[in-house]
């Protein structure tokens, strides 16, 4: 009742937090572990039950002997709504923090793993593409409007999955409009 009352989560969620009392308890250790997350409540709900669960149950462990602190999810989640990382990014930090037991600012330090959000240091990624695919740039404005997703695919490899993908196809639709 507290967990659909206080966090708005539903039926269902709050039935599997409450399953495991150690699932409860880490999940309330997250959410307390920074004010904002109270309004992620769901997509912690979603990090423990799916990405968290998936690596205990493959290295057959509980989630109370958990290499991955409570606070640290917490953290790994607020980076997500910060934009810092995308959620993509975040799984390999999350394999990460479960392999070393380290927080995910060191990871995404180490490994410079940072989500690019610079416009245009992401303009400058688009265009690149665009040049190198003049082709596609002709069938795409002749209405083969699936080609939308090869510049999106191209250019996120081009920044090694770093470009924040809302930025990233905004500044795409409006260099190829404009292109039209």
């Amino acid at each position: 009742k507290r967990y659909v009352d206080d966090y708005n989560l539903s039926n269902y969620d709050a039935s599997v937090l409450t399953a495991d009392k150690s699932v409860s308890d880490y999940f309330d250790t997250v959410i307390k572990s920074d004010n904002s997350l109270k309004e992620s409540s769901k997509i912690v709900v979603n990090w423990i039950t799916s990405e968290l669960f998936s690596l205990l149950n493959e290295n057959n462990m509980e989630i109370s002997n958990s290499p991955i602190q409570p606070k640290n999810l917490g953290k790994l989640v607020k980076l997500i709504n910060d934009n810092i990382i995308s959620g993509k990014i975040a799984k390999d930090v999350l394999l990460e923090m479960f392999n070393t037991k380290e927080g995910p600012e060191n990871i995404i330090e180490k490994k410079g793993l940072k989500q690019l959000t610079s416009s245009s240091e992401i303009e400058n990624i688009v265009d690149e593409v665009l040049k190198e695919n003049v082709k596609m740039v002709e069938q795409y404005l002749s209405g083969k409007d699936k080609l939308f997703g090869f510049f999106v695919g191209q250019s996120m490899k081009k920044s090694k999955g770093k470009a924040n993908p809302k930025i990233l196809n905004d500044i795409l639709k409006k260099k190829l409009s404009k292109k039209n």
